[in-house]
């Protein structure tokens, strides 16, 4: 059985990813959270350390979608 843990946000961040999401095929501001962090550790399985680059780059890219400010 998997085990969770959880993750906190602003509810203003999650009131905007909600309307993000809208006509996606997330359902939930978890399932969008769960995919972005499943790309990362994937990537960085194979490809062994993330670069300045590569981090800046996913971290832009968070922000962008209104998780980092």
């Amino acid at each position: 059985m998997t085990e969770y843990t959880t993750v906190s946000i602003p509810k203003e961040l999650s009131e905007g990813v909600e309307e993000t999401i809208e006509g996606t095929s997330f359902q939930s501001t978890s399932d969008l959270v769960r995919f972005l962090l499943r790309s990362i550790v994937i990537q960085h399985q194979q490809q062994g350390e993330l670069t300045e680059a590569e981090f800046e780059e996913i971290a832009d890219q968070l922000h962008d979608l209104g998780y980092l400010e």
